[in-house]
């Protein structure tokens, strides 16, 4: 099996495949305190692994995470998309904005344009996000785009979180 990533555009921003090139900011964010709610900090050798795993989960379950690239500086801003390791309940819609990108509204955009993707294209008909108690922005982020608390859950690594359901695409219209 191959797969194609899309590539996806907004006015701001590029959602595109993860490269190489993506790989020292993506390792920068995974190296910092901030990466606490996905399991980090992350050593460079794990930070490359997790990359890795990113990438091939595209030719795993036909879906995964773009790199976010903002247009005018051309930089790689932050990563967002679907995310289903072994274990989970179903795809997560999840969202990352690097060091120096946030507060600009880029989070917001660029995941509910991967939500858009999945439900246009892919014909899903609800996602969820799956959010660390402590990470208020992301909660903040999720309610904005209309996602509901749904429970909370033990991930299969023990780490406690908080599971947002997002609206079916029919309710957004």
């Amino acid at each position: 099996m191959s797969v194609t990533i899309p590539t996806i555009e907004t006015e701001r921003l590029t959602l595109r495949a993860l490269v190489a090139n993506d790989f020292d900011a993506f390792a920068d964010f995974h190296a910092s305190d901030r990466s606490v709610g996905v399991g980090g900090p992350f050593n460079r050798g794990d930070a490359w692994r997790r990359f890795a795993t990113f990438i091939g989960h595209w030719e795993l379950r036909g879906y995964g995470m773009w790199s976010v690239v903002e247009k005018a500086s051309g930089l790689p801003v932050g990563h967002v998309g679907f995310w289903n390791p072994e274990g989970w309940m179903e795809p997560e819609l999840g969202w990352i904005v690097y060091q120096g990108f946030e507060g600009k509204g880029i989070a917001l955009e660029a995941a509910m344009t991967a939500r858009n993707y999945a439900y246009q294209t892919m014909g899903w008909v609800t996602t969820t996000s799956v959010i660390s108690p402590d990470n208020l922005r992301s909660i903040a982020l999720a309610e904005r785009m209309g996602a509901t608390f749904e429970r909370k859950w033990e991930t299969p690594s023990g780490h406690q979180a908080l599971i947002y359901r997002h609206p079916a695409p029919e309710a957004l219209q």
